[in-house]
């Protein structure tokens, strides 16, 4: 099945997304853009560019690889894993988080986009203790 050149786009991007070329952003994002993350909502281009700018002062690497792409009309849904490093986390290696994100195009680009993760395994399980905390909660929920 061929994908919509926005997709296509957008997954380019990401792909190659790094602390080095974030205003590569500004070709797959609609300026009207709604995102959303377990964390954050922000609304407009302007503001997500704000948002991802903050989100990478301090990360040392990272990547996504693209894991599958389902899509229908304008609206898709990417599984992705993230591959980061940052200073403050896990004693500064590497961290591994898997999620999803649900897509809305118009006008050729991305308008809505929202992101499913566990913010646990990205962030909260990888400070000093209260990563301990958390995943021993965790444990304890699938018993």
């Amino acid at each position: 099945m061929v994908q919509a050149l926005w997709l296509q786009n957008f997954i380019s991007v990401y792909s190659d997304l790094g602390v080095g070329n974030l205003t590569s952003l500004q070709q797959v994002y609609h300026r009207e853009i709604e995102f959303s993350d377990p964390l954050h909502r922000v609304d407009g281009l302007d503001e997500l560019m704000n948002y991802f700018d903050s989100l990478y002062t301090h990360i040392e690497e990272c990547t996504f690889h693209i894991d599958s792409v389902f899509s229908c009309d304008n609206q898709a849904a990417i599984y992705w894993t993230m591959m980061f490093c940052h200073p403050k986390l896990n004693g500064g290696k590497q961290i591994v988080v898997e999620g999803h994100s649900h897509l809305v195009e118009r006008d050729n680009k991305v308008v809505m986009h929202r992101d499913y993760l566990d913010v646990g395994s990205m962030l909260y399980e990888h400070i000093p203790l209260l990563g301990k905390a958390v995943k021993a909660v965790k444990k304890r929920a699938i018993r």
